[in-house]
């Protein structure tokens, strides 16, 4: 591709702040041009999530739930912070089952997003389920207000409405709308 014209070089990085699920540190970052700057970096844990489509793909499990850093309802999608020592998809599957109360089946992979990738590392793995089984009542009730299959004919019009408004949960749903597995 020829030189890097654009490329920004980091001199540094200081630690602010290192908990388990999130490191928090400040960059001294020069531009080409050479304007020099610093700027909060996040770095945080992996997380699955999983769009799981019912038998006839019509309808998305998703869960109803109060995000308190906005104040607000929202759906989304079932996922939550990789382990240490295991699969991304095992992590989905896993979090899928102890939120909602159903075990999905035929897991694929389908996207990874960075959803702030401007001033974050957090990778979100976004897998699908074509199929579920449900198992019995949610083992982590304070996950959601509730759980429930919406038709993917409203994902748009949720979307539209504020009521679907994670960034891993939009891609996910929209892969799924644009390309439908098969």
């Amino acid at each position: 591709m020829g030189e890097e014209l654009t490329r920004w070089t980091i001199h540094g990085e200081r630690l602010v702040d290192d908990t388990r699920k999130l490191q928090l540190s400040i960059a001294s970052v020069e531009l080409p041009n050479g304007v020099c700057f610093e700027q909060y970096v996040l770095r945080m844990p992996k997380a699955a999530m999983m769009v799981v489509l019912d038998d006839a793909r019509e309808n998305v499990l998703m869960m109803w739930r109060h995000r308190w850093i906005l104040d607000r309802w929202v759906w989304e999608l079932p996922g939550g912070y990789v382990d240490p020592d295991e699969e991304p998809s095992a992590t989905a599957a896993r979090e899928v089952e102890e939120e909602t109360g159903w075990r999905p089946r035929d897991v694929r992979p389908l996207v990874s997003t960075q959803p702030v990738v401007g001033s974050a590392d957090a990778e979100n793995l976004v897998f699908v389920s074509l199929g579920a089984e449900y198992v019995g009542a949610p083992t982590d009730i304070n996950e959601a207000e509730k759980i429930d299959w919406i038709p993917l004919a409203s994902v748009r019009h949720r979307m539209e409405d504020g009521e679907i408004i994670g960034a891993s949960s939009q891609v996910g749903l929209m892969h799924v709308l644009a390309f439908p597995p098969t």
